[in-house]
């Protein structure tokens, strides 16, 4: 064992254990710490740290995986049985992923992959390490995390306010925020879409220590498959066509921050290889460059899909999800937290009628008693949608949504996967003044998920009310239909099974409805020729 002694300011220093049975790497490790000005102890098995866990409190613990008479793991579990307060960095050997993923599933806030790369290793010692006050206030946190009611109580608090609902599954997914939220530990949001899933990735960013740091939220299927990488990791002037400048990446715009990977399982198999030794060795670099640019972010993931399903189907990588599902938080669908209704409507209400310089009508029993009988595939998006139209229409002070409406919106989205669903509702969504109806082929073109909007369907103070129902439905199901065979590049056999239809019945509604598609082999074709039943 060796014990540094630090300059004058010692008695301020942060207090750090390093554990790892290698006496070269372990005296590294100790000057390299001792010229950050913090005091250092070490040990070279689990029973040696023992000993200095059971005399001494620290402030940070480093602890190699392999130890002689053990597992660093050991060490981690110590710190845990104990309730104390030290952060654990466990240092684990190259290529060896389920190690660095158990040990953060077992509490670590962090960790480093051997051989250590001394930068590296002093960012992650001083992510660790605060600011006196800080550690005290942590101490308190980890201490307070959560009242009796369940509800985590500390400076994230507003952003937890904004995951409106004390339903029993809401208040699990507050409380797993609060524990999760101390942790370096990459964590993948799952849920339905419209559950919410970004606001529960800010409410981790908002109650972790990197809650001063930037917030970089990143919609995976949204940008385009040539672009992915310079959007990623940043290019160089003069990198490709039209790189005019400089320009940093996702990546290095969330350093010391959160970044927030939405959609994940949409991203293309080809950039998964890339975002896996991103995060593994947490450098970039960026597009026309040679360096390599160390960055430190946290990871959170969110999907609606069933990453374990796409790992078998061979759409997602099962490296790249073992490592983004170290925790995951599912939110429940509202299907599942009715009790929440009256609240998240109050909230919603305040916040359309604050938007729309509104008044916010009194939220009747009979309206909650109508959304209480509504599936609400959509969730909090769709209920929003819901109560969006309600108060636009609405002329007196009791609001009221309309039963005829509800049952279109029942019949025109049953059946419809989470994706197209989120587009029904996405085209459902009123819009004041927006009546750009432009669905020509051309501009549908390569337009991404672009929500799209139907004439027939607004109104200058939101959706009408249809005088037609067969025609307000054909014009639903034709904005459905154009946007779904957009997302498959045209190819009518991939919408159709996307859309549980056969080749034969979306031919018959393409030509039924006048949908205007490009022509060529480019554009617009089929892997079938089979007309199906």
């Amino acid at each position: 064992m060796a014990t540094g002694t630090p300059s004058s300011s010692s008695r301020e220093a942060s207090h750090v254990l390093v554990v790892d049975d290698e006496p070269d790497l372990r005296t590294l490790y100790e000057l390299t710490l001792l010229r950050e000005g913090y005091l250092v102890e070490t040990a070279s098995c689990v029973s040696e740290a023992r000993g200095h866990l059971e005399r001494s409190q620290f402030d940070a613990v480093i602890t190699d995986m392999r130890l002689p008479d053990g597992l660093g793991l050991e060490v981690l579990a110590q710190l845990a049985k104990g309730g104390r307060s030290e952060r654990c960095i466990v240092m684990t050997a190259y290529g060896s992923a389920e190690n660095a993923v158990e040990s953060l599933k077992a509490g670590a806030f962090d960790y480093l992959t051997k051989p250590v790369d001394l930068k590296q290793f002093r960012s992650v010692v001083a992510s660790a390490i605060q600011a006196p006050s800080n550690r005290r206030r942590d101490r308190i946190v980890a201490a307070n995390a959560v009242t009796e009611a369940g509800t985590p109580q500390f400076h994230g608090k507003p952003f937890l306010d904004r995951l409106v609902g004390e339903s029993e599954p809401m208040r699990a997914v507050k409380t797993r925020i609060a524990k999760v939220a101390r942790s370096m530990a990459p964590v993948l949001v799952h849920g339905e879409s419209g559950t919410g899933k970004e606001l529960v990735a800010k409410a981790i960013h908002a109650c972790s220590h990197r809650a001063s740091g930037p917030f970089i939220a990143v919609n995976c299927g949204a940008i385009p498959e040539n672009l992915l990488e310079a959007e990623f990791f940043g290019a160089k002037k003069g990198s490709y066509t039209g790189a005019m400048q400089d320009r940093e990446g996702y990546f290095q715009a969330a350093r010391n921050g959160t970044l927030f990977l939405d959609e994940i399982g949409d991203l293309p198999v080809a950039m998964q290889s890339k975002l896996l030794r991103a995060i593994q060795e947490r450098s970039v670099r960026s597009l026309g460059s040679i360096v390599e640019d160390s960055v430190d972010v946290r990871i959170v993931s969110a999907t609606h899909k069933d990453l374990s399903s796409e790992v078998h189907r061979g759409r997602f990588r099962q490296d790249l999800f073992y490592r983004l599902n170290v925790i995951e938080i599912t939110v429940p669908p509202l299907r599942h937290r009715r009790s929440d209704l009256p609240a998240l409507c109050n909230a919603l209400l305040d916040k359309i009628a604050n938007d729309s310089g509104l008044h916010a009508p009194v939220l009747s029993q009979h309206l909650l008693d109508q959304l209480a009988a509504h599936p609400l595939k959509g969730n909090v998006r769709e209920l929003e949608n819901l109560l969006h139209r309600a108060l636009a229409l609405n002329d007196g002070s009791e609001l009221d949504i309309d039963g005829e409406y509800i049952a279109v919106v029942d019949e025109a989205i049953a059946g419809l996967d989470s994706d197209a669903l989120q587009h029904a509702m996405d085209v459902l969504r009123p819009s004041r003044g927006n009546t750009n109806t432009d669905t020509d082929a051309t501009s549908l073109k390569g337009a991404g998920k672009t929500p799209l909007t139907a004439a027939s369907m607004l109104t200058a103070d939101g959706l009408a009310v249809p005088d037609d129902l067969q025609g307000h439905l054909d014009s639903l199901e034709k904005a459905i239909l154009i946007q779904v065979l957009n997302e498959t590049q045209f190819n009518r056999t991939a919408a159709a099974a996307r859309l549980k239809l056969s080749l034969r019945q979306i031919r018959y509604r393409i030509a039924r409805l006048g949908i205007a598609l490009p022509q060529g082999d480019d554009g617009f074709k089929d892997e079938s020729t089979d007309d199906g039943p």
